[in-house]
């Protein structure tokens, strides 16, 4: 049976974009001048904007950080190691690193820092391991509310690879910026410094990313690199997908793109499960700032960004109406193009390239209140808006690679994870196969205003 809602007027007749929040200060920070590019950022991230913009740095991985869910799921560290395993999407001669601190309540120390390529588990290739400094010195502390960049390290970093990031936190702390829901295993040492050894005595494995928020490589300046940045909710960062397997969709588009010869073409994965475009959350930071407030952040500072995926949208449908969020937040159809102008023109205006992902279907799913008839019918009038309207430099139908086509409104069976709403391991590689790699390689040159 087939449940496509009948045609809707089409909300493109919404009035100009304006930005409803401002990039977090973006303006006046661009006014502090250019820092130097071996100094310690003391900084929000999105003051790489002021190095060179010919640097020569890409990034390879990245999260969307944000705060913990509850304060149990806190990361809680008593002079021990984290090793966090990344995975990356292109090589380079050179690495460094980006460590967040931007929801921790007090200033973190950290002891020690190295960086090296993943042998297995917790086990370290011992000849590619790197020492990290900080602007020269090994010991560095990130005030509460900043980030922090490393020197760059000498590291043939592969393409598609598994990287360990090892940090020595020697006090009692509480890492409260993470990416909670990484869908990789990383792990805590026993108490000590093990940060350079080639094995980790492991006390306990997390399934979160505490405090790396980017990693970056050294593309030699080539003129074909470039990273595209997926601004993305819980489908983009893998919700649900295998421990361990790197299925997000974002990395099965990174294998794409290696596998078709663009090896210089970054995907840096921004999802963040419960984000919303427009607002950010009323009780639970683990959802994250929203889109529009976080592009300053996690778009403009990500190293090399030429094109940025937006993959956001679908819990501004489906959060009203549940649990801590009225239902008086659902936006009309109106609301939500605004918003997507809004960032178009933040892309634009930066010459960046901006993808739309269509919004996949949330029919049955477990969550009551997620998905009713008025939000579906939203749904479906900004998908046909990507779809038509084309105020995107591209778009990715992903709505249309997964969906049921006997009921639309609805996953397929076959990629469905049980929950009827994210995508399994099968889906996300159906949506990763749907992006056509000839738009995406043109987006990576990112955005040329149109000849009159």
């Amino acid at each position: 049976m087939n449940n496509t809602p009948p045609p809707a007027a089409s909300p493109d007749a919404a009035p100009p974009p304006r930005a409803r929040r401002r990039s977090l200060g973006l303006v006046p920070r661009l006014l502090l001048g250019v820092l130097a590019v071996y100094a310690i950022v003391l900084l929000p991230p999105w003051s790489r904007l002021m190095a060179p913009a010919d640097e020569g740095w890409t990034g390879t991985w990245g999260a969307g950080m944000a705060g913990p869910a509850l304060p149990a799921e806190t990361v809680v560290l008593r002079g021990q190691t984290l090793r966090l395993i990344v995975h990356t999407s292109i090589g380079g001669s050179r690495a460094r690193i980006r460590l967040s601190n931007e929801y921790g309540a007090t200033a973190l120390r950290i002891a020690s820092a190295h960086i090296a390529l993943r042998q297995d588990g917790a086990a370290i290739v011992t000849a590619s391991d790197r020492e990290l400094r900080f602007d020269g010195k090994a010991e560095l502390t990130i005030p509460a509310g900043k980030s922090v960049e490393s020197d760059p390290v000498a590291l043939a970093v592969p393409a598609l690879a598994d990287m360990a990031v090892s940090l020595y936190l020697p006090d009692s702390v509480q890492a409260g910026t993470v990416q909670a829901a990484a869908y990789q295993m990383s792990y805590v040492s026993a108490p000590g410094n093990f940060a350079g050894a080639a094995t980790l005595p492991v006390e306990r494995r997390i399934p979160s990313w505490p405090l790396l928020a980017e990693v970056d490589v050294d593309t030699g300046g080539a003129q074909d690199a470039a990273a595209l940045a997926v601004l993305g909710d819980s489908i983009a960062s893998g919700a649900v997908t295998s421990m361990d397997a790197n299925h997000r969709w974002p990395d099965l588009l990174a294998q794409r793109l290696q596998a078709a010869g663009a090896a210089r073409i970054g995907i840096v994965n921004r999802g963040i499960g419960g984000n919303r475009l427009l607002r950010g959350p009323a009780v639970q930071p683990v959802f994250g700032i929203a889109a529009l407030d976080r592009f300053g952040r996690d778009v403009l500072g990500t190293a090399g960004v030429r094109a940025v995926i937006v993959a956001v949208g679908i819990n501004d449908l489906g959060h009203p109406g549940m649990a801590d969020t009225p239902a008086s937040e659902l936006p009309s159809a109106d609301d939500m193009v605004e918003g997507y102008r809004a960032l178009i023109a933040k892309a634009h205006q930066r010459g960046i390239a901006i993808v739309g992902v269509t919004m996949t279907p949330v029919e049955g799913t477990v969550y009551p209140g997620y998905a009713t008839p008025q939000k579906e019918r939203i749904r479906y009038m900004l998908n046909e808006w990507m779809r038509s309207a084309a105020r995107f430099d591209g778009v990715i139908d992903a709505d249309l690679a997964v969906r049921d086509p006997d009921h639309p409104a609805r996953l397929l069976p076959a990629y469905d994870s049980g929950d009827h709403l994210h995508p399994n391991d099968r889906g996300m590689q159906a949506i990763a196969d749907a992006v056509l790699l000839a738009m995406l390689r043109e987006a990576a040159r990112g955005y040329r205003k149109p000849a009159n």
